[in-house]
This record gives structure tokens, C-alpha cells and sequence, in this order.
């Protein structure tokens, strides 16, 4: 190779010039949309402040009528589930409400009955386990409830058997509080219905029930 650049009678240039070019595609036609757009909404130059009640009026009124729809479906269905009701048979009627006779639960035990489909713990509370539910520190709790907002005799706790976890039926008179046990996930509740230890979220519901005499009737208020 030789000091002026050539290689075996070759010459080589030392720079590379490079020219780009841009091209304005001015033959490419947008589609027109103007056909879809609202009338209010047609003129580029004003500004979407000035066309926003317009714009809303259509969503608005479907929105609204939807809902006054879907509202007007709900309210009936409420109707025709409180005049099916009212229209039962006083035997159909009975079924919503089941009457219990107090004398047949022993004092320090608890008997499950069946009501509308779910299992009913009436508990006979001794005065130990009164004495101990009324105790409880109510801040302490899960759940906060003191126990005479659960019961109305402080000897008969009634509620419903269907752990508030995931829907188990726990087992009565068991468990660390004395109350009842989900074997399900290890929720305990006291001898009040409410949840101690465990999963469960919420204390176990009370039923609408009334006293009458050594009778109770659970499904009644």
C-alpha cells in the first residue's frame, strides 16, 4: 500500500458523502368521519368546553333510563315477592317460622333445629357461662358486640349455624371459648355466638325470633 491510498493500483476515497431527502406524501387522503361526529361537534375551531352539555345529552338519557329501568324490575320483583307472601296458605306460612319448646332443652346444653333451610343453635346457658359472656372486654373483639345486643333472656343464646367464614357448620358446646367450633378452618366462638380465634370475619347471626311463654318462635319480630 502505497502514502496516496492506493492499494495493488486501487484508490480509495477517504470521506463518505451521504444526502438524505424527506417527501411530503401529500397524495394520502384521509376518510371523512364527519358523518359519525355529532352536529355540535363539526366546527374544528371551537373549543370542547363549548360542545360538553351537547355531548352528554345522549349518554345521560341512556344512563338514566337504563336506570330507571333496571330500578323499575328490582321494585317489582319486591312486589311480587311481598304479594306472594302475603297470598300463602297460614300451613305455607308457618314454614317461614319454627316454634320451639324451651322446657325440652336441659340448662348447660344446646339443640340444633332446622330453619328455612339452615341450621338454629338455641343454647341454655348456665349462669357461669352469663356471667363469663357478659364479661368480655367488647373492644377486645373481632366483632364488636356486647352479648345483651345478642340475646334477649340472658339464659337462651339463639343463632344461626353457619360459620361466617366460609359457610361450615360449626359443632356446638366446643372450642376454646366454650361456644362453638368450625372444624372447617378452626374458627372458635364464645357461648354468645361471637368469633374469639380463627378465619371467620364476623360473629355468627342472630335470628329474628320472639318469647312466648316456655316457647320460642324463631322467624317472628
Amino acid at each position: 500500500m502505497s502514502n496516496n491510498g492506493s492499494f495493488l493500483g486501487a484508490s480509495f476515497n477517504k470521506g463518505i458523502n451521504v444526502t438524505s431527502r424527506r417527501f411530503a406524501h401529500t397524495d394520502v387522503k384521509f376518510p371523512n368521519f364527519d358523518g359519525y361526529r355529532q352536529d355540535s361537534t363539526l366546527d374544528p375551531t371551537k373549543p370542547a368546553r363549548e360542545t360538553e352539555d351537547a355531548r352528554r345529552t345522549v349518554p345521560h338519557a341512556v344512563f338514566y333510563g337504563v336506570g330507571g329501568v333496571i330500578s323499575l324490575m328490582a321494585g317489582k320483583e319486591v312486589v311480587q315477592k311481598v304479594v306472594a307472601y302475603k297470598g300463602m296458605a297460614a300451613d305455607q306460612r308457618a314454614l317461614a317460622s319454627i316454634e320451639i319448646k324451651l322446657d325440652e332443652i336441659p340448662e348447660g346444653s344446646t339443640k340444633t333445629f332446622e330453619w328455612r333451610g339452615k341450621p338454629v343453635f338455641v343454647k341454655h346457658r348456665t349462669a357461669k357461662e352469663i356471667k363469663n359472656e357478659k364479661a368480655v372486654t367488647v373492644g377486645d373483639l373481632r366483632h364488636p358486640e356486647h352479648d345483651d345486643e345478642r340475646v334477649q333472656k340472658d339464659e337462651w343464646s339463639i343463632v344461626i349455624g353457619v360459620c361466617t367464614h366460609l359457610g361450615c357448620v360449626p359443632i356446638a358446646n366446643s372450642g376454646d371459648f366454650g361456644g362453638y367450633y368450625c372444624p372447617c378452618h378452626g374458627s372458635h366462638y364464645d357461648g354468645s355466638g361471637r368469633i374469639r380465634k380463627g378465619p371467620a370475619p364476623l360473629n355468627l347471626p342472630v335470628p329474628p325470633y320472639v318469647f312466648k311463654n316456655n316457647v320460642v318462635v324463631v322467624g317472628s319480630d
